[in-house]
């Protein structure tokens, strides 16, 4: 055998190495295929399939990125992989059925979201200790941690409420009522605002996080789209606070918000059951995970236009960006 044959496979592996080091990579879990896809956002491309637990849904990273936190619901377990070398290194002691879940600003504390038993299960990411086990609402999915650490966030799609709880207490501490099936919140920046998306319903409510009270509700109208598939769920808030965009689920679109008049400026086609969405780093993409169509949507966040299609496993849910 040749001597260039046999470091084919040798320099192959280094530029997949080279490639996953220097390119911003964006991590996307696919719910029926028990995997991750991994996509080099200079290229576009799928450059890696990783298999996990069963049922990937929420995914996070911690603060520098060296691990990446993956919901395994139907595994009843958080998986904790090492973003260096891909290998599963822990499982924490999620509850039943984790889905969505939140790190607190310590990089230690996660929320995780309990679909099946109406709790919250908070656990420490360093002694993989439960530290507090929280009953909400039916159904909790959306999970979110305010900026200052202050209190976490969490929706139950039953009792279709925003459920408030002290970090320091786990106490929970306060209810707001939205829409029906509440999927998702998100903080802004600041903190000052909570957005929380009602699928069901159909609408956004925005939150005051100081008096719990929803200040507006945002209502969407797809030309060509009937209502009953206009079904929020992923939100996106810009870091310097002008846009929100917001995946309407099966009507296919992404809708694009100002974030400071709260009024509706676009709405950006993409693949089939638009459900979560990420930003690259400096925000100029905007990825969209495309249950139906088992794809990724590349959006260029100051067009409002989507730039190319990807193709991933079956049921992508949950999509991450690590720089």
């Amino acid at each position: 055998m040749k001597l260039n044959t046999l470091l084919k496979p040798v320099a192959a592996a280094l530029l997949l190495s080279a490639s996953l080091a220097q390119a911003e990579v964006a991590y996307v879990s696919n719910e029926k295929d028990d995997s991750l896809s991994l996509i080099d956002l200079s290229t576009l491309e799928v450059i890696k399939t990783i298999d996990v637990g069963q049922r990937p849904r929420g995914i996070i990273f911690s603060k520098d990125y060296s691990k990446l936190y993956i919901c395994a619901s139907d595994s009843d377990t958080v998986q904790v992989m090492d973003t260096s070398t891909h290998k599963i290194i822990a499982t924490l002691p999620s509850g039943e059925d984790p889905e969505q879940f939140a790190l607190h600003p310590n990089d230690r504390h996660l929320y995780i979201a309990n679909e099946d038993d109406a709790l919250v299960t908070v656990v420490d990411t360093e002694s993989h200790a439960v530290l507090a086990q929280i009953d909400v609402g039916v159904e909790p999915e959306g999970m979110a941690v305010s900026p200052d650490g202050s209190v976490a966030v969490n929706t139950s799609e039953t009792t279709n409420m925003v459920h408030w709880i002290d970090t320091t207490s786990h106490e929970l501490i306060d209810n707001t009522l939205v829409d029906q099936r509440p999927r998702h919140v998100e903080f802004n920046k600041s903190g000052t605002q909570l957005w929380a998306s009602s699928e069901i319903g159909g609408t956004v409510s925005v939150i005051d996080t100081t008096t719990r009270k929803i200040t507006k509700k945002l209502r969407f109208e797809v030309k060509g789209v009937h209502p009953d598939k206009i079904q929020p769920v992923g939100i996106q808030l810009t870091k310097d606070g002008k846009y929100a965009f917001v995946a309407l689920g099966p009507s296919n679109h992404v809708a694009v918000v100002n974030a400071q008049t709260l009024e509706i400026e676009d709405y950006i086609l993409v693949g089939r059951r638009v459900w979560h969405m990420a930003f690259n780093s400096d925000e100029s993409l905007l990825l969209t995970t495309n249950g139906i169509s088992g794809d990724v949507s590349v959006i260029d966040a100051k067009a409002h236009k989507p730039i190319k299609t990807i193709k991933v496993g079956r049921y992508p849910w949950g999509v991450v960006v690590k720089p």
